[in-house]
């Protein structure tokens, strides 16, 4: 996706969004609204997965057209703040890779869940690709879906006792019941 087709917030032109403000109201505020962003951008693009130390290549945190960069740490911080309300998760221990969920896990696994329903696809075993890259789930939201992101939305079915993970070398895929 190209920088030219996302639409910016105004604050994403405005220098000091991209440091950390010192005042706390004001400071809430931009985080909220770095959240937004992230969350927004994330979508758009589908993107579930953020590397903060490569997050100066993304454009999302990168304004060449007012030269501005947000600080690692400062990704980080927002970044925390998102999985405060499950929208992230650090997928490493220095917190360097972060999965991004603009739904969280409990809200795929209801969409994911749904759509089986709708099609009376209990009883069923789909595979992985099926379920997130087959032609029938094109007009889904969770079309394209990571397949990382997609275990863990099933896990919380399975969790629900709605699904089955088979996750074996052989076969990747999911009895929904």
């Amino acid at each position: 996706m190209s920088e030219t087709e996302i639409e910016w917030p105004w604050q994403y032109n405005f220098p000091p969004f991209f440091t950390l403000q010192p005042h706390a109201e004001t400071r809430a505020k931009q985080v909220q609204a770095w959240k937004s962003l992230i969350l927004d951008y994330c979508k758009k693009c589908k993107l579930y997965l953020i590397d903060v130390r490569e997050a100066s290549n993304i454009p999302l945190f990168n304004n060449s057209g007012i030269n501005r960069k947000l600080e690692q740490t400062v990704i980080v911080s927002i970044l925390s703040e998102l999985q405060k309300t499950g929208h992230a998760a650090p997928i490493d221990k220095p917190k360097n890779r972060w999965e991004i969920y603009w739904h969280t896990l409990e809200e795929w696994s209801s969409m994911i869940y749904d759509y089986v329903s709708n099609r009376g696809l209990q009883g069923s075993v789909l595979t992985l690709y099926e379920l997130s890259q087959g032609d029938d789930v094109k007009d889904e939201e969770f079309y394209e879906m990571q397949q990382e992101v997609l275990i863990k939305v099933l896990q919380t079915l399975e969790k629900d006792r709605k699904c089955e993970l088979i996750l074996s070398d052989d076969d990747q895929g999911v009895k929904f019941f």
